[in-house]
């Protein structure tokens, strides 16, 4: 993976870490990105918790209508990634657990 991690990314997330509610975050991240740049991170996050689930790409095309290559690439940052996905996946499954 490319290193990006600089002084502005670095306030960017120090930034995010100190929002305090859903509301904040919405505020927040409503004025830095677009509606679609949300949805897709959104969606990218839907599709990396239903490949955890062991669901193939043609479901996961049929549910969400993205395209096997999306599907492609976040399985690829999934299993080999920095472990962002993975992170916040364990830690979804940790909250469901107790």
């Amino acid at each position: 993976m490319t290193n990006i991690r600089n002084e502005s990314i670095d306030l960017l997330f120090n930034t995010i870490m100190d929002l305090s509610s859903v509301d904040e975050f919405y505020d927040f991240f409503t004025d830095v990105c677009t509606v679609k740049e949300l949805q897709d991170m959104a969606q990218r996050l839907q599709i990396a918790i239903m490949l955890d689930k062991g669901i193939s790409y043609q479901n996961i095309t049929k549910e969400t209508g993205v395209s096997a290559a999306t599907i492609g690439r976040v399985s690829r940052c999934l299993n080999y990634g920095s472990g962002g996905y993975r992170s916040v996946i364990d830690r979804m499954k940790n909250k469901t657990d107790r």
